[in-house]
């Protein structure tokens, strides 16, 4: 039996009926077309799949559609707005924090989280913040190197969209 959910994608409102077992992940995938947001382990123990839900990052693989009911959901495609790069994009980019890019969209989810509350953290501290987030490609240095340079950018006054971190 399904029941109808209400979201806010990306800023996007949506009325779904989704049958309450399904993951967040698997709505906004299969339902929403947003494909950034990864499946990597189905376990939380990788990071792909994370997403923004009322501003706290959380792993959409564990997250039933329904407990999401009523909330606001940002991924990977609505962290950039306006069309431009947000400045973490622009730094996984120019500082080669990827390789593969199976994980970047989660690493850069779980890294505007914590930008969004310490902006300006230390190596220990962002890598800390990345625990939970697993790369199989970069060795990680280039991944902290890039949120580092995104913090001093959103510093310096090239900030993240409105209403993003």
């Amino acid at each position: 039996m399904a029941e109808t959910i209400r979201l806010v994608v990306n800023g996007v409102p949506h009325e779904l009926d989704v049958e309450p077992r399904r993951m967040l992940v698997q709505v906004l995938r299969e339902d929403l077309d947003l494909t950034g947001t990864h499946v990597g382990c189905d376990t939380t123990q990788c990071g792909a799949c994370t997403v923004h839900v009322d501003g706290v990052a959380v792993k959409s693989c564990t997250m039933l559609a329904v407990q999401a009911d009523g909330s606001s959901v940002a991924t990977i495609e609505g962290l950039a707005g306006d069309g431009g790069l947000h400045p973490l994009q622009t730094a996984f980019w120019e500082k080669h924090g990827l390789q593969c890019g199976f994980c970047t969209p989660g690493m850069i989810m779980v890294a505007a989280d914590l930008l969004a509350s310490n902006a300006d953290p230390s190596d220990t501290e962002i890598r800390h913040a990345l625990e939970g987030n697993f790369c199989r490609c970069t060795g990680y240095q280039n991944i902290v190197a890039a949120i580092r340079e995104a913090a001093s950018t959103i510093q310096a006054g090239a900030g993240a969209p409105a209403g993003q971190a």
